[in-house]
């Protein structure tokens, strides 16, 4: 029999690789002037483009898309020719994906600094570039699902299994998300408001952790992790299990990130529930992968890919494991908004995306280039290096989470709250601050050494661009029994595995979601809650540029000692004009849903223009350009008009005379103002920003004037 010959692409995977070190560090080093910037404020440089509120999320799109993503993408190419014997369906439509990757990366690069955003976690890019994205994903789709049916392998590897999963998921969470309507080429508003925004933005933020940073790494994991071992995977049937319950149980687990908030009761316990059952899928997957090792621990001692691969896996399952805890409602109430959270997360990116990246990339480049690694002491250098920067950031956030909770919770005898003042709790982890940054720079410098390594080792050796290979055509192989024959039909038939993986997605999906929109006892109205007026609406989209929503929340949850702090707890019927929903998901500052009244109007200008000044030990940045820059009264219209489209009831024709009340109530603020010594210009965004944070609250307090 005559064996077909055929090259696989490694210069497709050479460039993915390329954009996924350049990249990491660029990301890695914006994450760590964001944790210096929390303890030595003059790090933001007072400069717009600079704070750490559109710093913050520039660090987590560049680690999640731009590193993490570009080594999946590399991961994906290198093994799935090779697992299906094949290669690419399109080499153009590889390039195409490359290009055009890389092409959204730099765009949101470019415009998150310039305050482009629509503040959604994990998805903070405007609508050109998620249409781009869009098509993007459906390049690699396509390349992908065309490669699998062009396959010389008659059964589907498990790593493919994640591939579609990640594929299909990642497709509808993204399209659904961000459904939005635009007012101008870089600046729209949410489809959906409050409750519902909430419950599909936290749909798609922890499973975009779930289907873009855990799945398409198991199934890299289940590639690497035996070909760096030689050895087989543990168990088929584990990973049959391990796949499907994790992909359908995971889709159910966002209101998790929701708990005591005003989302539903009923939708909180189902993400409670579900979040706990992942416990069994997730640690089956790590299991499998550590039990791949027996017979190979003593090869772990002296192989730095093996050990970053192993401390990736352990890792997993110590995440996937506190997520679920986090879940529960008792301790979601001692760690929600706490640096707790940052501390969780950072184990999952540092630990099981970063190590396995670093353990890919160290196997995969000597083979790609036909030489050794360049010096494995340096790889055991940049291991340890690595581990002891995960440590040094993981302790002191979860030390200062705990720190947080408590300070935030202490009453005295008397009934009081002992720490009535939020900077008291900031000023005392300033120290456990420092500490993060350090294992920051520590992780960093791994990764600088790790660079040095892997392009010594390429130039000791010769790039194989299209690395020979040959297999049996698909007619000829035969079919192989290896126990579970109903899934090896599933594992021969990708067309029919990608609907069914479909259908197990969808169904979590559908019954969170639909409900919120269809039952409208879900989302109670309150009848003194009225739409923003222009300057409130104009204050709003400032605060949402500047970032303001990654250091303070709007959710006043129904516990007493944020009662006693902040006011009345937050009700679902206050944001139903919210698009987009702004409750946060970590209190850097304090809550200011019920800031209205409780300072004057030239507290905030004073705060804003010089924090430290009005509150002594302030971390906060001041923000200059607020005094300076004024609002664009030619946008007024749009917005109104746009706001309109998605249910905010505006009257018909408000555009005209919208700019009229703006500049009434502007000129209101400024006499004001200007009666305690402050000359501001009414169009100044200073005065913008101001009315928005002086409306925050105030229709509760209405209401309660009305019912007296």
């Amino acid at each position: 029999m005559e064996l077909d010959k055929f090259s696989y692409d490694n210069k497709i995977v050479k460039a993915f690789i390329i954009a996924t070190v350049i990249f990491g560090l660029v990301g890695m080093l914006v994450g760590l002037t964001a944790a210096i910037q929390l303890f030595y404020p003059i790090v933001n440089f007072d400069l717009p483009y600079t704070t750490f509120g559109r710093i913050r999320p520039l660090h987590t799109n560049a680690i999640i898309f731009a590193f993490v993503g570009n080594a999946m993408f590399a991961g994906v190419y290198y093994s799935m020719q090779r697992l299906l014997k094949t290669r690419m369906f399109s080499d153009g439509l590889s390039w195409i994906h490359f290009w055009g990757w890389q092409s959204i990366i730099v765009a949101a690069a470019i415009t998150l600094p310039l305050g482009f955003t629509t503040s959604k976690e994990y998805a903070e890019l405007e609508w050109p570039i998620d249409i781009a994205i869009t098509l993007i994903w459906v390049v690699f789709g396509w390349n992908m699902i065309g490669t699998i049916l062009r396959r010389r392998e008659r059964h589907m590897y498990v790593a493919i299994w994640f591939y579609i999963a990640t594929f299909v998921t990642v497709a509808v969470l993204h399209v659904v998300n961000s459904f939005a309507v635009p007012v101008t080429w870089m600046k729209s508003y949410s489809f959906y408001a409050g409750v519902q925004d909430a419950l599909v933005q936290w749909w798609y933020g922890h499973n975009a952790v779930a289907f873009f940073l855990t799945t398409p790494f198991l199934g890299l994991m289940y590639y690497f992790l035996p070909k760096a071992a030689n050895r087989p995977v543990y168990s088929y049937r584990l990973s049959i299990v391990h796949f499907w319950s994790l992909i359908f149980i995971y889709i159910w687990a966002g209101p998790h990130h929701l708990l005591y908030t005003a989302l539903p009761d009923w939708a909180q316990s189902l993400g409670t529930v579900f979040s706990i059952m992942l416990i069994a899928p997730s640690w089956g997957g790590m299991l499998n992968g550590l039990m791949t090792l027996r017979g190979a621990w003593d090869r772990v001692r002296e192989n730095p890919v093996l050990k970053f691969m192993v401390v990736a896996v352990t890792a997993y399952g110590m995440a996937t494991l506190e997520g679920p805890l986090l879940s529960l409602k008792n301790i979601n109430a001692i760690t929600h908004f706490t640096d707790w959270i940052v501390a969780h997360v950072h184990v999952g990116g540092l630990g099981w995306n970063g190590f396995l990246i670093f353990g890919i990339l160290y196997w995969v480049v000597p083979r790609m280039w036909a030489t050794n690694l360049y010096s494995t002491r340096l790889a055991n250098v940049h291991f340890w290096l690595g581990t002891l920067g995960i440590i040094f950031y993981a302790l002191p956030m979860y030390v200062a989470g705990v720190v947080q909770s408590l300070m935030w919770k202490e009453f005295n005898p008397e009934g009081f709250l002992v720490y009535k003042n939020f900077l008291e709790t900031t000023i005392q982890i300033i120290p456990l601050y420092m500490l993060r940054a350090v294992g920051g720079a520590l992780y960093l410098t791994g990764a600088i050494i790790m660079t040095y390594n892997l392009i010594k080792t390429a130039n000791a050796g010769k790039f194989i661009a299209n690395e020979p290979a040959e297999a049996s055509p698909l007619a000829v192989v035969p079919k192989v029994a290896s126990g579970g024959w109903h899934h090896q039909v599933m594992e021969s038939k990708p067309v029919l595995f990608t609907v069914l993986t479909f259908v197990a997605i969808l169904i979590g999906g559908i019954v969170e979601i639909v409900p919120t929109f269809l039952i409208r006892s879900n989302v109670p109205t309150i009848a003194a809650v009225t739409p923003y007026t222009p300057l409130e609406l104009h204050g709003r989209d400032i605060f949402i540029r500047e970032g303001c929503v990654n250091c303070h929340t709007q959710m006043v949850r129904p516990f007493r000692s944020e009662t006693e702090r902040y006011g009345e707890y937050s009700k679902a019927g206050e944001f139903v004009y919210d698009h987009p929903f702004l409750w946060g998901s970590k209190r850097t500052g304090p809550d200011l849903h019920r800031t209205s009244g409780k300072y004057s109007d030239s507290w905030h200008y004073n705060h804003m223009l010089a924090p430290d000044a009005v509150s002594t030990g302030s971390i906060m940045p001041p923000y200059p350009w607020l005094f300076e820059q004024t609002i664009d009264l030619d946008e007024t219209a749009g917005k109104i008009s746009a706001l309109r489209k998605v249910g905010v009831p505006y009257p018909d024709g408000y555009e005209g005379q919208a700019n009229e009340d703006l500049m009434k109530q502007a000129k209101n603020m400024t006499e004001n103002l200007g009666m305690e010594g402050i000359e501001v210009i009414p169009e100044s965004e200073i005065i913008a920003l101001i009315a928005y944070l002086q409306r925050l609250g105030k229709d509760i307090k209405a209401e309660k004037v009305a019912e007296k």
